[in-house]
């Protein structure tokens, strides 16, 4: 008998360990998919440009985006894109404080950065998950979250810190991030961390052009089979913009169909601005290839 999700032309991503439990709940990555939501904690943040700097309005967005359906929030106090070095103090500061007001929210709760200091002050407040958009660039992320319950997320970038990677050449680009992720997978349990507590992010934008962030998307399938969880973080990106000529508020219809086909290829934990609009996307998938019930039955129903 045919699978009916391979007769969809639908990729299972092959995980090692597809159950993970992350703040006393089980997410079955073989047949589930999680919506991170996105909160930044920066003033210059490339989406909502400072709008959730403030932490009341940070701690608000987030209980907003948990209300809308997100499984996840990734909060961020420092953003990727080149730039002058935040302060480790500065960064706590700006995490932990929302990391703390989300305590018994019952959401998974991630920090996105690249400081091992600022992982553990993170964790120690209470995150479940640390998000390296520098793929474990220090080896010190590695045991900092070794040495702790939490997950970490190793994402494929080229860029030190902050610095500038004009210009990116590939030969390959989905071969080449594959060997990466793999390489510093292999970085990560070398220096502590189990392979059960990794989740890896094929880095859509992150020093590539448009061109790379489509081939990734369309080839995703060559990540999602390494065996672990993959997140991708497609929301509202420059990719989209290009392909579409976009400005940044109007990516959102381009962001869903990039998560969908996403998560088509094996994608399980897509990170978003627009929640409530990515988890419809996201439950509906699901329901189409049969790993959800409707939420009620009445149409044409006796």
């Amino acid at each position: 008998m045919v699978n009916s999700t391979a007769q969809a032309g639908v990729i299972l991503p092959r995980l090692d360990a597809p159950v993970r439990r992350l703040n006393g709940r089980d997410f079955d990555f073989a047949r589930e998919v999680a919506v991170m939501a996105v909160i930044n904690r920066t003033p210059d943040s490339f989406y909502d440009r400072g709008a959730t700097f403030a932490l009341d309005r940070a701690v608000a967005a987030a209980r907003q985006a948990i209300d809308d359906g997100a499984d996840w929030v990734d909060i961020g106090g420092a953003k990727f894109a080149p730039g002058p070095a935040i302060p480790v103090a500065e960064e706590i500061n700006r995490v932990v404080p929302v990391v703390a007001a989300l305590q018994g929210s019952g959401v998974v709760i991630s920090v996105d950065t690249f400081d091992p200091d600022v992982a553990r002050a993170s964790i120690l407040a209470g995150a479940h998950v640390i998000n390296d958009t520098t793929g474990v660039h220090d080896p010190r992320m590695a045991e900092v979250v070794a040495d702790s319950d939490a997950t970490l997320v190793i994402t494929h970038s080229l860029a030190r810190p902050r610095m500038p990677y004009p210009a990116p050449r590939y030969g390959d680009v989905v071969a080449e991030v594959a060997e990466f992720l793999q390489a510093r997978v292999q970085r990560a349990l070398d220096h502590g961390m189990p392979a059960d507590r990794l989740v890896i992010d094929p880095g859509h934008d992150l020093n590539k052009n448009t061109l790379h962030s489509l081939e990734l998307t369309r080839r995703l399938g060559e990540i999602t089979t390494l065996g672990l969880p993959t997140l991708v973080a497609v929301s509202n990106k420059d990719f989209i913009g290009e392909t579409l000529d976009r400005d940044r508020d109007r990516r959102v219809d381009g962001t869903l169909a990039a998560a969908v086909f996403c998560v088509l290829q094996g994608a399980r934990i897509v990170r978003m601005h627009n929640v409530a609009a990515a988890v419809d996307a996201v439950r509906m998938t699901e329901a189409i290839l049969g790993w959800r019930a409707p939420a009620y039955l009445r149409h044409n129903q006796a």
